[in-house]
């Protein structure tokens, strides 16, 4: 199980001070917050993606690589990353790169994105969400797994013996976690390509997600990628603690009721009631998310939102200090036992490489002299195998040496 945080990098007035932060401080309480999340021994830290007031988020990637650069073992993710209104050319560039300055500790989740107004403002139709997802995210696969890439579809310039820069590390694409929270195409499209499947539960009632999970592993299974047990399964999860449980409803309450999601809304208590977000002692948390494979099956991330509703910086890195020094040891050790020994680990860089090369030495990309023209020269990369003729190199192709 690999345990973490995401943010949804909100900039939220503390209701109990009427403060609101400025963007550079809550850009620099996020790096400390993911930097403190590593050192009380969480294994994921995950960043969202926003293009609009309170959010700050708009870069990702780039915030990710400053993180990398100060952390040594943290994984960094995204929650998530708009495969509707981003280039997919871009996203592979970008998270190819991010692999490399991080080590391989880069994953992403990719997701619609729920701001209707982000569309028009990147040249897309919201309406066209869904149909963009699917073919955005075919041409993102296609341009990890081959050098030289040939496409035409409908939302985008056709491309002609592209080649996306840098290859991926090791030749090992990131891992790609779908995330949904109602959609049960997307459910499909993890499946089909053997890909994780990420239910952000956070917002409804555990039957829902349930069923989009249930389906998740049918498919995934009928896709022949093992059995519905060992598909790739991520939570999402809420959580506010105190050493006293009365005192972790009190002090969240105001917090609650006034955040941009949920605030105004249903009771703290109702809300409780129907979704993972768990206000109370560690031991009440640890309770909560241990019955999560009951609900769920075997699982392989489950990642909490701490930092969201204005919460101060203090009390987001005390929440951590719980999280990762008495609630996710105990979990850890509660959702291993009885684990069966076929369901696999969360996915990880090394994993990955190990399952495609075994002892062997991974792919060290190195390219040819190249002016971005793969039409009619040999391949851009000097380990390229003989090439066919095609519409990428022309039918007098050659293979430069290795």
């Amino acid at each position: 199980m690999q345990f973490g945080i995401f943010t949804v990098s909100d900039i939220t007035q503390d209701p109990t001070t009427e403060r609101t932060p400025s963007e550079g401080e809550k850009i620099r309480n996020t790096i400390a917050v993911a930097k403190h999340a590593e050192e009380v021994g969480l294994d994921v830290f995950a960043l969202g993606e926003h293009h609009n007031p309170p959010f700050w988020s708009s870069s990702p990637t780039t915030t990710l690589a400053y993180i990398a650069a100060q952390t040594e073992r943290i994984i960094l993710s995204t929650a998530t990353t708009l495969i509707t209104t981003n280039d997919p050319v871009k996203i592979a560039e970008d998270f190819a790169m991010l692999q490399h300055v991080s080590e391989g500790r880069t994953d992403l989740m990719l997701g619609r994105g729920n701001t209707g107004p982000v569309y028009p403002w990147f040249g897309q139709d919201i309406r066209q969400g869904l149909p963009l997802a699917i073919e955005n995210y075919a041409l993102l696969h296609k341009l990890w797994r081959e050098d030289v890439v040939d496409w035409e579809g409908k939302f985008r310039t056709p491309l002609q013996g592209f080649t996306s820069t840098p290859r991926p590390l090791d030749d090992v694409p990131p891992f790609v976690w779908h995330g949904s929270i109602r959609t049960p195409e997307i459910a499909e499209q993890a499946a089909y390509y053997g890909d994780g499947f990420f239910a952000n539960n956070i917002f409804w009632p555990s039957e829902h997600y349930q069923r989009l999970i249930a389906l998740y592993r049918q498919r995934f299974a009928h896709y022949g990628h093992g059995t519905a047990e060992q598909a790739i399964v991520g939570l999402g999860g809420q959580a506010f603690m105190r050493a006293n449980s009365q005192d972790a409803v009190r002090e969240f309450r105001p917090y609650f009721d006034n955040a941009p999601v949920y605030g105004h809304g249903p009771s703290m208590e109702d809300f409780t009631q129907m979704t993972p977000l768990t206000v109370g002692s560690p031991q009440q948390v640890i309770d909560r998310y241990a019955g999560m494979r009951d609900l769920f099956g075997d699982y392989q991330r489950q990642l909490f939102l701490m930092d969201h509703a204005g919460l101060p910086l203090k009390t987001v890195l005390e929440q951590l200090d719980i999280l990762g020094g008495e609630v996710v040891p105990v979990l850890r050790k509660e959702l291993a036992a009885h684990r069966p020994a076929d369901v696999p680990d969360g996915p990880t860089h090394a994993a990955l490489v190990a399952a495609k090369y075994g002892d062997q030495a991974p792919r060290a990309a190195r390219p040819n002299p190249n002016r971005g023209d793969n039409l009619t020269g040999g391949s851009p990369y000097q380990d390229a195998s003989p090439l066919p003729a095609g519409s990428s190199f022309g039918a007098a192709a050659t293979q430069s040496g290795a």
